[in-house]
């Protein structure tokens, strides 16, 4: 017999939103009830106004809806995804004169990486993807916010509601592993790259 295919609640992210991108609406309520909440109180932080802040909230989901299928899993995991989302749109509102834009913008801004080379750019790029996923997930998650989005720790504090100290040890711990793990597959990397030869 197949086994049945799974639920919506039993996927992980990355398989909801390309249901979502498929035109799936029950995709998009799944990733409200797993999200919904942070991003509501993160824009609460960030404007001061639990209505305005559901009106936001609101807004993201329906460019969720609309742009699912843009989604990049290479840069980051959708959780971050919708946090860059929700800080670019209530930027947007702070920054308005009326509080409040009579035009919505289709493609929101996305921050460039400052300070630093982006890993993705690297041509260890793999292995670093991969010392990604072994990071525990509030690690990972400073790390894409600041090297793969360019916001800086007060930045990074403000949107997850932690101290700013706690964001720098995080990201400091992050790169700790990063770098013990690119240590360790270098060594690798060199044997394969000897026995494969060079570029012709």
């Amino acid at each position: 017999m197949t086994s049945p295919s799974p639920t919506l609640a039993e996927m992980d992210d990355l398989e909801v939103i390309r249901e979502a991108a498929r035109g799936e609406i029950k995709a998009l309520a799944a990733l409200y009830d797993r999200y919904a909440g942070l991003l509501l109180a993160m824009a609460h932080r960030m404007l001061g106004d639990k209505t305005v802040a559901e009106d936001l909230v609101q807004d993201v989901f329906m460019e969720v809806w609309r742009r699912a299928h843009a989604f990049d899993p290479a840069r980051g995991t959708v959780r971050t995804w919708l946090l860059v989302r929700l800080r670019s749109r209530a930027l947007d509102r702070l920054r308005s004169a009326q509080y409040r834009r009579e035009v919505m913008v289709d493609e929101p801004r996305e921050a460039v990486p400052v300070g630093t080379e982006d890993p993705e750019l690297s041509p260890d790029r793999a292995l670093v993807r991969q010392a990604m996923l072994q990071l525990p997930e509030d690690q990972r998650l400073v790390i894409e916010l600041s090297y793969f989005h360019g916001l800086s720790s007060s930045e990074i504090a403000e949107m997850m509601g932690s101290p700013i100290g706690t964001v720098k040890s995080r990201t400091a711990a992050a790169l700790g592993k990063l770098r013990a793990a690119m240590t360790t597959a270098q060594p690798e990397r060199v044997r394969t790259q000897s026995h494969g030869g060079g570029l012709q």
